[in-house]
């Protein structure tokens, strides 16, 4: 569970800084009039000294309220929050917690049908992982500490197994698991090395079960670092004086020295081995095919708290495995086309950029860095599938797993009707019938494979269109699931010549397959005509016709290009020149060389304050966005109003009085609900990548109404998740909380998980917004303009259009050379005008300084609504909120605001009582209290004196 950000404690230590200073002043000058009173006569200095204790009470007292009521106003007011999950909610979450982890495990491998053990009681599990597994990520996405997990040890015995003790105390004896948090990522991966066993502790493993279990675990956590390409340059604690775990240049997701001895040993002392990859990031695997006695294998990443009981029941069998995977797994990521731009790289020529940034209180530096996105379209197996058909590659010798690949322990069979064509939609069914003779499930995957011209519009050979899962089939059973599909979807979209989206004329592939590569059955459609979506025929329902808006994000790069069997690749992927062009240089700002007046419209009018309509928020509930009823409301707030609800919206968004808008919460994460302020928190979920590979939408959708109904039981209106962004490489330090490498397949995920989440009243902050596809804080990102549309947007295009997302969290990066909360074309031409999306898009988190390249005025006139911070003295506030474009775009920021707010379940039952929050009055109370309490003191004080005049 992510704790309070020390970056707002800190934050606020410094917005309080004048008061506390004014407080210093005031008591010092109480001490010296106590000093000096040693002068005065005794009746007199006892008046004086007595008056100077009565003065530094009620400095005291003044300035902590006006703390509390000022600067720390937010963050006492998320303190004061309430609500927890119930017993029952939690029981519920539990047991859809282990239905997903049974589906979202993949079975990678299974000979001689090892799996499931139905002869077996007893298994040795080896690897120190296997007693100290990964159960999610860290940072937003990470779990919490108020549920008590089962690990993989509980799992198998709740299922019946008997697991080797003396093992499991050796590994527990060995290390406690390194720190991977949001603070300190420490990547050392420890391991007994094989000369630390004891002889009588293998003997005692070979007696106790023929079966043995290797776990290899990889963690990962939000933070400054993607995973190590180099792990000789990253802080990495080897397990032995004797060897190095990594040589210079190996990878952090291949097994270490250590992990290949353990593999050998093992292997070499049983014949039935099952490997456990828990990792949400793809490793390099072809060990399993080295060895025979590897007979099983399963991916099976963080499963939250209690998922790891469903690898019981896949052991067991009582559980049929479904899941499919959701990256490509290569043999040798080093020959991958993105190898080069695995991780970002500072500019050599930037230094003087460098920023003061933090990390849960820890001090850190953040320098201009870059990712070129090279290869283009060619993103995971759409590059893989395509560069075989193309003969670059050789299939077999280079992926070991398709995108979409995973066995069951049974067979389906599955047959394609006709396609039929209605209108703009195409049409057609598949029925599943299982062959085998035990109950599973099966997904139907549908590509598309469109025609493609040398050296024209970029296409890939393999493209997903749709999936659906069938319900759990009975041996012989079948059943036929129908699937629509929209002809744009088989559009491409063309940069360089038409820029805009194109359906070419030709031959359409449509195939169903068992993973990417395999195909079961297909039809072909043809084009007859190229269709050009410009003027009045848009693409998708976009309600303007898209053209190049992103031109300036394609940078000086070489992109990979299909041309002559892609002829280009070596140029294409090479590693790129870490300079950034002089005239580049020269346009790049952050906070500290920002003109402030860039955005500033002389001639923009004042919009309407503090004017007394009688429009309430809750009569606006249901209210298009753009009815003139919501001139009316804003036309009543003030503007400290507007700046209050803008600038003031980390994990909660301000009252407004005015208007009858009450403060609401926000919260994270995609794992498990974690209020970080009131330390309530909800049992913690798989991670995003498991849950995406249940390939089960309707299973999805269930985890978002459960996500749904814990916020409302915590109060929350607000879900900062799921994250959409795409596993651009097996390197993203952020993987675990995003879907797939695949913009549909994680478009599905995340429409799915929208609409169950907001089907409870609470509004889903899809996010990073956008190109933030690793941990990629003041990165520049180069993508061309067929990318970004094609690949990298394509989920959230499906989340607001499909799933009616409501919110949405900006991303940190910069693309190209300006941050993505300054990117108009992305957040007014593509999300609002293109898509229609009229709900909140908020900042990521700001602290105090923006990280030193955020600012609301360079945000809020460009399409950023609110500020994911909670004190109001830095960036986050216009320098000049007098100034009237600066107004309106508040004015235009609040709108979005509070019109997904009134829709959330907050406003449901129309009018919400508001009036000062009860911590508040209890200030006011103690304020009053204590003048009371001085005012008697003095009459006493007075009153004393004059006795002893007289006397």
């Amino acid at each position: 569970m992510v704790g309070i950000n020390m970056e707002d404690v800190i934050g606020v230590l410094q917005t309080c800084q004048p008061y506390l200073i004014a407080l210093g002043v005031l008591l010092a000058l109480c001490v010296a009039v106590a000093v000096a009173a040693h002068w005065i006569g005794r009746p007199l200095r006892a008046l004086v000294r007595g008056n100077t204790v009565v003065a530094a009470v009620a400095s005291v007292t003044a300035i902590a309220s006006m703390v509390c009521l000022g600067p720390m106003s937010t963050l006492i007011g998320l303190t004061m929050g309430s609500g927890q999950v119930s017993a029952e909610t939690t029981r519920e979450a539990g047991d859809l917690v282990e239905t997903i982890a049974g589906e979202g495990f993949v079975m990678l491998k299974n000979d001689d049908g090892l799996l499931p053990l139905t002869d077996v009681t007893n298994i040795n599990l080896f690897g120190w992982a296997s007693e100290n597994p990964a159960y999610a990520g860290g940072g937003s996405g990470g779990i919490n500490e108020l549920y008590d997990t089962v690990s993989i040890r509980q799992g198998l015995e709740n299922a019946g197994f008997s697991v080797n003790q003396d093992l499991a105390d050796f590994y527990a004896a060995y290390s406690e698991r390194p720190e991977m948090s949001i603070n300190k990522q420490s990547w050392s991966l420890p391991e007994p090395p094989v000369d630390t066993y004891p002889l009588d502790l293998i003997d005692g493993a070979r007696q106790f079960s023929d079966v043995a279990v290797i776990t290899i675990s990889r963690a990962a956590s939000e933070g400054q670092n993607d995973l190590p390409t180099d792990v000789s340059q990253a802080n990495f604690d080897g397990n032995s004086d004797a060897y190095e775990d990594f040589e210079a240049g190996e990878h952090y997701l291949r097994l270490s020295r250590t992990e290949e001895d353990l593999v050998e040993m093992v292997c070499s002392n049983f014949d039935d081995v099952i490997v456990l990859i828990n990792s949400a990031n793809p490793m390099e695997l072809g060990f399993i095919d080295d060895y025979d006695q590897i007979k099983s294998a399963i991916w099976c990443a963080g499963p939250g708290h209690v998922g790891f009981n469903a690898l019981g029941g896949i052991f067991s069998g009582e559980i049929n495995p479904s899941g499919r995977t959701t990256d490509t797994l290569v043999y040798d990521m080093t020959q991958a086309p993105w190898w080069n731009n695995a991780v970002k790289t500072d500019y050599s020529n930037m230094g003087d950029y460098t920023v003061e940034g933090m990390n849960a209180g820890v001090s850190q530096e953040f320098s201009p860095a870059f990712l070129d996105y090279a290869e283009g379209i060619y993103v995971g197996y759409k590059f893989y599938e395509t560069a075989a058909d193309e003969g670059l590659i050789d299939y077999e010798t280079t992926v070991q797993y398709p995108f979409g690949y995973g066995l069951s322990y049974t067979t389906f069979e599955q047959r394609m009707s006709d396609i039929a064509e209605n209108g703009d939609e195409l049409s057609f069914s598949v029925t599943v019938t299982n062959t085998g003779d035990t109950a599973g499930k099966d997904v139907v995957e549908v590509y598309y494979d469109p025609p493609y011209t040398n050296g024209g519009i970029e296409k890939a050979s393999a493209n997903l269109l749709d999936e659906q899962k069938t319900d759990l089939l009975a041996p012989g059973a079948s059943q036929t699931l129908e699937f629509t599909v929209a002809k744009d979807d088989l559009a491409s979209y063309d940069y360089l010549d038409a820029k805009a989206w194109v359906l070419e004329a030709g031959d359409y592939t449509i195939s169903i397959n068992a993973d990417a590569h395999t195909e079961l059955d297909s039809r072909t459609y043809t084009v007859a005509d190229e269709v050009v979506y410009r003027g009045d025929a848009t693409h998708n329902g976009d309600e303007t016709a898209a053209t190049n808006e992103f031109d300036d994000v394609a940078g000086d790069v070489t992109y990979l290009s299909r041309a002559d069997h892609f002829a280009n690749y070596a140029e294409a992927t090479a590693k790129a020149d870490d300079e950034l062009p002089d005239e580049l240089r020269a346009e790049y700002h952050i906070n500290e060389n920002f003109d402030y007046s860039t955005y500033l419209d002389p001639d923009a009018e004042m919009p309407t304050t503090g004017a007394d309509n009688g429009v309430q928020l809750a009569d606006l509930r249901g209210v298009d966005v753009d009815d003139p009823q919501w001139d009316a409301l804003l036309d009543e707030m003030s503007v400290q109003d507007m700046v209050d609800l803008t600038s003031l919206a980390g994990y909660q968004t301000a009252a407004v009085d005015s208007i009858g808008k009450v403060q609401v919460t926000d919260a994270d994460g995609p794992a498990a609900i974690n209020n970080n302020f009131t330390g309530a928190g909800s049992i913690g979920f798989p991670v995003a990548t498991v849950i995406a590979q249940t390939w089960n939408p309707q299973l999805v959708q269930e985890y978002g109404e459960m996500m749904g109904r814990m916020c409302r039981e915590m109060n929350i209106a607000g879900w900062y998740a799921p994250g959409v962004n795409i596993h651009r490489s097996p390197f993203g330090g952020r993987n675990y909380e995003f879907y797939s490498e695949d913009g549909v397949l994680s478009g599905i995920m995340a429409t799915a998980a929208i609409e169950g989440c907001q089907s409870q009243g609470v509004y889903a902050f899809i996010k990073h917004f956008a190109l933030y596809d690793g941990n990629s804080k003041m990165v520049c990102v180069w993508s061309n303009e067929q990318a970004i549309r094609e690949i990298y947007l394509r989920p959230f295009e499906m989340g607001i259009k499909d799933g009616g997302a409501q919110a949405l969290m900006v991303s940190w990066n910069y693309l190209g050379i300006k941050w993505a909360g300054e990117n108009s074309s992305l957040l007014k031409t593509v999300l609002r005008d293109e898509w229609g999306f009229d709900g909140m898009a908020i900042s990521d988190y700001f602290r105090d300084n923006g990280h030193g390249f955020m600012n609301a005025d360079a945000a809020l006139a460009n399409g950023v609504d609110a500020m994911l911070s909670t004190y109001g003295s830095g960036p986050n506030v216009p320098r000049n909120t007098e100034d009237a474009s600066t107004v309106q775009y508040m004015r235009e920021a609040s709108r979005h605001i509070l019109y997904t707010v009134v829709n959330s379940w907050v406003y449901e039952d129309g009018d919400v009582t508001v009036g000062m929050e009860p911590w508040k009055m209890a200030v006011i109370g103690v304020d009053v209290a204590v003048g009371l309490l001085l005012v008697g003191a003095e009459v006493l004080l007075v009153r004393r004196y004059l006795r002893r005049r007289a006397a």
